[in-house]
């Protein structure tokens, strides 16, 4: 990052506890730094517990950090609530029930989400323009869903729901986009298909993405950028030429030698 630039994240100093003075007390984020540019595509990974999801939900508001500070573009977003934050971040979650309203129809679902930021306005649903748009948006997904609009989304597939949950966080282009493992409850082929939708997306939008994924494979395959975490720090960072050469073998070794531990995870994919 070139000096004077905030870039589109900035995280400066983040830590996070829980159960602070109890028998329980966890350090889930211990002074995290990390800068993303505009663009920038990164994988997150790491064993269970190694602060992914924390850090995640303390971007997005949904926790409160105990000390640090959090920039998103220009603005010092560290003390805004969450539904503040939710106007300037998109986020896919590994649930592809979450996202959507199941009862909403595929339509209705859409035009809350192109509304995401707006005025509120008295007028119902999408205007012919706007419905032109989405199902120009719906078709880029390859699922026949451009001629379903009506349907409720209720009675989509996984698959199905998350690729619209996707397009639905994208829709109005966010500042962030946060890919919580949006692939790991889908069976391989539709996960494959959602993942090439997602680097289509992030590449013509050229969204600032963070993007947690428990496949080592698929974390240097896809994106910019990778981090690893480790007990609530970001123990590697991987750009450029060093990721471009490294390999799944080297970095298992490399975390090995970096934690003074095994990676010793059943839900790490190694390819």
């Amino acid at each position: 990052m070139k000096e004077g630039t905030i870039g589109m994240l900035k995280l400066i100093g983040v830590s996070k506890t829980f159960g602070i003075g109890s028998n329980n007390e966890k350090r889930a984020l211990d002074q995290v730094d990390l800068s993303l540019q505009s663009g920038e595509f990164v994988t997150v990974i790491g064993g269970n517990g190694a602060g992914k999801s924390t850090l995640f939900n303390c971007i997005s508001g949904m926790y409160e950090i105990e000390e640090g500070q959090i920039l998103l573009d220009d603005l010092d977003v560290t003390y805004h609530p969450e539904y503040k934050r939710s106007k300037l971040i998109g986020r896919v979650f590994q649930d592809p029930l979450k996202g959507t309203a199941f009862d909403m129809t595929i339509e209705q679902n859409l035009a809350i989400a192109l509304a995401k930021g707006q005025p509120i306005s008295l007028r119902p649903g999408a205007t012919k323009k706007e419905l032109a748009f989405l199902r120009e948006r719906l078709a880029m997904l390859d699922l026949g869903l451009e001629d379903r609009m009506k349907h409720k989304v209720g009675l989509l597939s996984g698959g199905q729901r998350q690729a619209l949950t996707l397009l639905m966080a994208t829709l109005v282009k966010p500042k962030l986009l946060l890919l919580d493992e949006h692939t790991a409850a889908l069976d391989p082929a539709i996960a494959k298909k959602v993942m090439v939708l997602t680097r289509q997306i992030v590449a013509e939008d050229k969204l600032c993405t963070l993007m947690i994924t428990h496949n080592m494979k698929a974390s240097l395959e896809f994106g910019t950028r990778t981090i690893m975490m480790h007990e609530g720090r970001i123990i590697m960072d991987l750009q450029g030429e060093e990721r471009r050469q490294m390999t799944v073998d080297r970095l298992i070794e490399q975390f090995e030698k970096r934690s003074g531990t095994e990676l010793d995870n059943d839900r790490m994919l190694l390819g």
